[in-house]
């Protein structure tokens, strides 16, 4: 089942796509919630960020091939992690399907993406092991990790590198049901293909960041945690577009300007 936000009149709402309409739900898909009568045409609404998180969590480095591909261009040894790493993202950076990435006048030219599948929270999650962390799983969307590198090198922290506005572009649907080893993720810029690896060909899966999470952190229903990348990502620039698609589950589209 794909579910969506969408705004129509001026209102938002959760809905269910079954292409090429949406039906509107009544309540939310964390709670009770019921179908309406009210059908819309994908083309007659548009499409917001599919869930708005309480909290917002992004792995480290979490692809070996990713390790690898980066310590070659870098002449360096790579460094594989040896357990699980989780920072923090904002929801400022957050924007919906078709919505623009805007490039701030003063940011350098290594603006970068990266295409990410994104777990969505669906129970409160505190203390969860192997055999109930899938239970506490709502679904999956897809995540594009906007980056100005320079920024990530210079600044102290990723305030600015990771969170400007429009850096996390986030949708289009959450697919709930869907066979994780089945999935690609394909990255095209400007109708080129960039990159297509394996989606869940991770150093650590999404159970072993979910039980070590919950070992300190209580998780609540909409929260998301986007699983990092595999590829080198390229620079983007004013005027691309940029394309991140999961089998599965869709593909997320966003225009790029710089100001």
């Amino acid at each position: 089942m794909k579910w969506c936000r969408f705004e129509h009149n001026k209102e938002i709402y959760f809905g269910i796509f079954e292409d090429p309409f949406i039906t509107k739900v009544i309540g939310t898909p964390f709670g009770n919630f019921e179908l309406s009568d009210e059908r819309y045409k994908l083309e007659d609404v548009k499409l917001d960020i599919p869930v708005l998180p309480s909290t917002f969590y992004a792995v480290g480095v979490n692809y070996i091939n990713h390790v690898k591909k980066m310590a070659k261009i870098r002449g360096i040894e790579g460094i594989t992690p040896k357990s699980p790493d989780v920072g923090y993202r904002a929801n400022n950076a957050l924007i919906p399907h078709n919505e623009t990435i805007i490039i701030p006048k003063d940011a350098s030219e290594n603006i970068q993406y990266e295409g990410e599948l994104v777990v969505v929270i669906g129970k409160v999650a505190k203390n969860l092991d192997k055999n109930n962390v899938w239970d506490h799983i709502f679904g999956y969307t897809i995540g594009n990790d906007v980056s100005e590198r320079n920024w990530q090198s210079n600044d102290r922290t990723l305030w600015r590198a990771k969170n400007t506005d429009s850096f996390k572009p986030m949708g289009p649907y959450i697919e709930t049901d869907i066979d994780l080893n089945s999935l690609r993720t394909i990255i095209r810029i400007n109708n080129e293909i960039k990159d297509d690896f394996k989606t869940n060909d991770m150093i650590f899966g999404i159970s072993d960041y979910l039980c070590k999470m919950t070992k300190y952190l209580t998780l609540y229903p909409g929260d998301v945690i986007w699983m990092g990348t595999d590829e080198v990502p390229q620079n983007i620039k004013d005027g691309d577009i940029v394309e991140i698609e999961i089998t599965g589950i869709g593909t997320l589209i966003n225009p790029v300007i710089k100001e």
